[in-house]
């Protein structure tokens, strides 16, 4: 009878491809055969056995005890539930059967000769012509070598799977993220780009035709890679272009074809980069280019219109970047007008407020939500804040959980009322049992309301509360900074790092010490220094401000506590497996527990398929790398009552866990879903912020307040590189030339138009995300890089002279306490302005006397070498040098 085998990890050594190749496969079709050929694998230690996995009897989690019947479609998804349960039951029992045993063991050794035939035959039919060349004479063939050999571009196209002419119908930012593009992958892309810039040049010998098929490829190459440089880099191939047919045009007096774009394509394009980035403005405000009878626009006013859409994307963003200090001041960032909302997942209880109580499988978007700032999704309910600090609520109402006023269900948002009035910051809802609800407002108070059992509402009772109630007590006085809802306690952290818990104390889930319940908000005295906390259905994990330490303590059954046991822990634990870490956020959910570190990696400990591995039944006792999300930069996670979320740098949401009621986004509701998946249909939608509830989810584009969107890169206008702002310099450079001619450099038709692309260059949002750009935590050289940059343009950042008096008397500091207020890019700002008034000729047409005999303006090229002198000090050595441009 065959042994049951455990899992194993597989690692075929190249060396002894040979010898699996001699082997006799005809031997595995008896037991006897797979036997030996399997101690074969296991000697060499190809394949090593991993410890076999507790045995998980436990059953589904099952609604707790409630005074009203279930709805049909939730007693639907608990009886699909415990059917799940068993066929996991049935399929773990038969594959441990010896059958089963030695079938995988077949498998195994069928796959290791399956490996040696393919990298001894098909490989080296690939590389016969390089092995045979003078330079190899050994005959035998270096496959490291090999397959580290250069490639064409074609070549690289095949694997790519982007074939050329299909770029213009490729989902938007489709090659953004160059970490996931193979080297060889990105040198195509280097050749491609070009071979198509050298066929857009008049001399290259291609006809018009072909000129402007590669102009268009060249856009939508550089509109898919999503990065500023290449945008600016088409810009100057249409100037330069355009450059040449004009001067063409002016020696031979007539007008061809030459210089033209199709219409159609570059405005698919310009469209298909704002609904990337969330922008759902009128079409009407844009800049359009002028459309000729036979649906082509020119070069020229094709850039002018993309330079004017940068500037207009780099408004949107300047609004974010808010320096550390002003965040301390309690300055919240500037957020989108618009908000996209998508739901997906149970609608039971009309918490998506679709018309439908179906289950919609993959994203929708809901104009329901559309004023959304933050939502919480919590059990068959849902919550949205809006940015005047207003709630609405939709979905279940029992036992008060919306706070509404009543138990009933809310198939529409409805404004929850607070006494006294106060703008709601963040909502904490709970998952599972019955249903109560947390928030804290933007002065730090605390609001509780929902099933007031074990007295987690904190009211010093055990009252269901369906207003929202504010908390007294130990709270009264403390500003409050993160608020969580388990299953039946509740949680607070303060401003001073104090922790504080309350309701049902049993398994230990209150820190206390004990398994008493408290009905008030209690002092966890055990830990100081805490900055956040979440509460899942037994236990509670608390991160310190820092992030250099996770504390966890209540019931560990499967490992959810992280400390490599099951036990219980009574007062908070540190998580070792974390030490050495530093941790942005913590989630706690049902079974399972998450992290996610500051580089963007996420760890998961506990049971089932929010482990992320592959397994619905597996156990981590302590905190795992979830290897399928090892390549992503994560930015956000949440976690629900057995399904999880995640949130990319790239905008991208990656679902995970229980699948019954389509909450992981699949497009189907079968599963559950093991690994992370890219959660499907948002491919080009600007996600900012997600939620997961008991079995639904959310994600939207509104901007978090409560982390600083990460400043390294913004689709087509932000890229922190070195290279990027070489670019950027050289371009400013090169349009600055010519400014004080009378006849303006081609392509521009006028000293108007001239002056209006300058104008363009200098624009407001393009002049604040630069100096916004000093204020971020960058690396030296890109500092440096950006300094260059603002002092190689800082005539052309200057705003026009009565806007600049507006912004000289905003920045000035009243008094010399104001100077140290100052950010970096406020200072530099300062100085170029204060720099540029030197001229006097400038102040006295500000001040209405006549301008210079000649009619000219001087203008002040400020070289920024080192940090800005304050305004009230006298010039010293350190005095940058003024180059003086003159223009009419």
């Amino acid at each position: 009878m065959a042994l049951m085998i455990p899992p194993v990890k597989l690692k075929w050594l190249e060396h002894l491809n040979s010898s699996w190749i001699t082997e006799d496969s005809e031997s595995i079709a008896t037991r006897e055969g797979v036997s030996v050929l399997y101690s074969k694998l296991l000697a060499n230690k190809e394949a090593v056995l991993l410890p076999q996995q507790v045995l998980c009897l436990k059953g589904p989690q099952l609604p707790d005890f409630e005074r009203e019947s279930l709805s049909s479609d939730e007693q639907e998804h608990y009886l699909d539930a415990l059917l799940s349960s068993q066929l996991a039951l049935a399929k773990m029992v038969c594959s441990d059967s010896p059958f089963a045993a030695a079938l995988r063991k077949r498998v195994l050794v069928l796959q290791r000769i399956f490996y040696a035939l393919s990298n001894k035959y098909h490989d080296k039919g690939k590389v016969k012509q390089q092995q045979h060349s003078p330079e190899n004479n050994s005959g035998s063939a270096d496959l490291h070598s090999v397959s580290e050999r250069p490639r064409s571009s074609t070549d690289a196209l095949i694997e790519m799977g982007v074939p050329i002419d299909v770029v213009s119908s490729l989902p938007p930012l489709s090659l953004a993220n160059e970490s996931k593009i193979p080297p060889m992958g990105l040198d195509c892309l280097a050749q491609v780009t070009t071979f198509l810039k050298g066929v857009t040049m008049q001399n290259s010998g291609a006809d018009i035709l072909g000129r402007r098929l590669a102009s268009e490829l060249l856009l939508g190459l550089a509109s898919q890679r999503g990065s500023l440089r290449y945008l600016l880099e088409w810009i100057e191939m249409a100037l330069a272009a355009s450059a040449v047919v004009s001067a063409m045009e002016e020696s031979k007096g007539l007008q061809n074809q030459e210089g033209l774009i199709g219409y159609e394509c570059f405005m698919n394009i310009l469209m298909q980069m704002r609904r990337s980035l969330g922008s759902s403005s009128d079409r009407s405000q844009w800049r359009e280019p002028t459309r000729t009878s036979d649906g082509l626009c020119s070069l020229y006013e094709a850039a002018l219109c993309l330079f004017e859409e940068v500037c207009r994307m780099a408004s949107d963003y300047s609004r974010t970047c808010v320096s550390p200090d002003s965040m301390q001041t309690g300055e919240a960032p500037v957020v989108s007008e618009t908000c996209e909302v998508y739901v997906w997942g149970s609608n039971s209880s009309h918490q998506l407020v679709e018309g439908t109580q179906e289950k919609i499988l993959q994203p929708k978007l809901a104009a329901s939500f559309a004023d959304a700032q933050t939502i919480e999704a919590g059990q068959y309910c849902t919550f949205v804040i809006s940015s005047d600090g207003s709630v609405r609520a939709c979905g279940k109402g029992s036992y008060g959980r919306l706070g509404l006023g009543d138990s009933n269900n809310q198939s529409t948002l409805k404004k929850l009322t607070f006494e006294p009035h106060r703008a709601i910051k963040k909502v904490s809802s709970s998952k599972g049992s019955d249903g109560h609800t947390l928030a804290f407002t933007t002065e730090g108070e605390v609001f509780s309301w929902g099933d007031g059992d074990y007295g987690k509402l904190g009211h010093g009772n055990s009252s269901t509360q369906k207003y929202p109630k504010l908390i007294q007590g130990p709270l009264q006085g403390k500003v409050v900074v993160c608020v969580s809802a388990g299953y039946r306690h509740s949680a607070a952290v303060s401003e001073d790092g104090e922790l504080y818990t309350w309701g049902e104390g049993d398994f230990g889930r209150l820190g206390h010490g004990d398994s008493n319940s408290r009905n008030i908000p209690t002092l966890v005295k055990d830990i100081s220094n805490v900055g956040e906390v979440s509460c899942g259905s037994s236990h509670t994990i608390a991160l310190s401000k820092d992030g250099r330490t996770v504390w966890s303590f209540g019931g560990g059954d499967n490992g959810k506590l992280g400390h490599g046991d099951t036990n219980r822990v009574y007062k908070p634990k540190v998580v070792e497996a974390l030490q050495g870490m530093f941790i942005r956020k913590v989630c706690a959910g049902s079974q399972s527990s998450l992290a996610l570190t500051s580089t963007g990696q996420v760890y998961a400990w506990g049971c089932g398929a929010c482990l992320g591995c592959g397994s619905s039944e597996a156990t981590a006792l302590r905190p795992k790398l979830i290897e399928e999300l090892a390549t992503t930069r994560v930015v956000d996670i949440s976690i629900g009552d057995s399904h999880c979320l995640a949130l990319s740098h790239d905008n991208e949401v990656y679902a995970w866990g229980n699948n019954s009621m389509g909450q992981c986004g699949q497009g189907n509701s079968t599963g559950p879903i093991t690994k992370p998946k890219k959660v499907v249909g948002l491919d080009g939608v600007a996600i900012q912020q997600i939620s997961a509830g008991t079995s639904h989810s959310l994600a939207w584009t509104a901007l978090p307040r409560d982390r600083q969107v990460v400043a390294w890169h913004r689709p087509y206008c932000v890229d922190l590189e070195e290279s990027t702002f070489s670019h950027l310099r050289s371009f400013l450079e090169r349009y600055c030339d010519g400014i004080n001619s009378e006849d303006p450099p081609l392509p521009f038709p006028s000293s108007r138009e001239h002056h209006n692309f300058l104008k363009l260059s200098q624009a407001r949002p393009l002049r604040n995300l630069l100096f916004r750009l000093m204020d971020s935590s960058v690396p030296d050289e890109i500092q440096e890089a950006v300094i260059e940059t603002l002092s190689v343009g800082a005539t052309m950042l200057l705003p026009p002279l009565r806007e600049r008096m507006e912004l000289l008397h905003s920045l000035l500091p009243q008094g010399p306490d104001r100077w140290e207020s100052l950010s970096k890019g406020q200072r530099m700002q300062l100085d170029i302005i204060l720099t540029s008034l030197q001229d006097h000729t400038h102040v006295a047409s500000l001040l209405g006397y006549s301008s210079p005999a000649d009619g000219r303006r001087y203008f002040v090229l400020a070289r920024v070498s080192q940090p800005p002198r304050t305004p009230h000090t006298a010039p010293q050595q350190d005095t940058p040098t003024h180059t003086w441009l003159r223009s009419s």
